[in-house]
């Protein structure tokens, strides 16, 4: 894939602008203020940024663009941009290393759009504050109702209602669980916003040869099928038979003494 620079990529400036519903704690609040304002005038929404400690310091920042997704060439310009404004503003006291990536396939949801688009597919939601006496929910999204998330349990202990409504602001954390329709669906998407790029890069690459050759020799032979004699040489004439009734009564006129009526013709 050609890495190119995409600042500024077309956008739905209302998703853009869209509040997370979701949002840390700590370190990683301090990064997020620096780095959600930079995002957005790049055209890219904020998803969720990560502190971590093994190996050394490592901020994670996951973004993405407001269509849902993230190629190569988005988190290469976002980590050109990023790296001198973090580097000024000095958020952490400590030497770390900046990772920029797109949200992945089981994808933390943090937006209300998030639970819109994904309605339909399996999900695992943590509570921050408990409902009805449980904190963590696991089952399929079935959309926003006003304020609430819809979600239809897949366990469901004995005298429960297998349907709850959360409520978006006491989620903790949403993510996204791995399932071959997912897998599907960010195929999907993946590809589309490739082919995209590609054309607004003027990188979409012609048909090769041998496939040319192919179409233009179909095309060929199709129009010869349907114009005879042009283009294409008419077929030879089948040969007449020689061995008809016919022509054994006339082999045996000779020998019965009649005249062979095809003479003089």
């Amino acid at each position: 894939m050609v890495i190119s620079d995409r600042t500024a990529p077309s956008v739905d400036t209302g998703l853009l602008a869209e509040p997370r519903l979701v949002v840390e704690p700590g370190v990683a609040a301090r990064v997020s203020a620096i780095a959600e304002p930079v995002l957005q005038g790049m055209g890219y929404r904020l998803v969720r940024i990560r502190v971590s400690g093994e190996a050394g310091c490592t901020v994670q920042i996951m973004a993405e663009r407001p269509d849902g997704t993230m190629l190569i060439d988005d988190c290469e310009a976002v980590s050109r941009a990023l790296s001198p404004v973090l580097d000024i503003a000095d958020p952490i006291d400590r030497a770390y290393r900046l990772e920029i990536s797109s949200p992945g396939i089981d994808r933390p949801l943090v937006r209300r759009s998030d639970f819109e688009r994904y309605a339909g597919h399996l999900v695992k939601v943590e509570m921050a504050v408990a409902h009805h006496g449980r904190k963590r929910f696991r089952g399929t999204l079935g959309g926003v109702e006003g304020a609430t998330v819809r979600l239809t349990r897949d366990e469901v202990p004995a005298g429960e209602d297998a349907d709850v409504c959360l409520t978006m602001e006491e989620i903790a954390d949403a993510r996204l669980v791995l399932t071959d329709e997912l897998i599907a669906e960010s195929m999907r998407r993946g590809k589309a916003a490739e082919r995209e790029l590609k054309r607004e890069l003027g990188l979409e690459p012609p048909a090769p040869p041998h496939a040319r050759d192919a179409l233009t020799k179909s095309a060929a032979t199709k129009g010869a099928a349907a114009k005879p004699g042009r283009g294409r040489q008419p077929l030879p004439k089948k040969p007449l038979p020689k061995n008809t009734k016919q022509h054994r009564l006339a082999a045996g006129r000779p020998r019965r003494g009649e005249p062979d009526l095809t003479e003089g013709d």
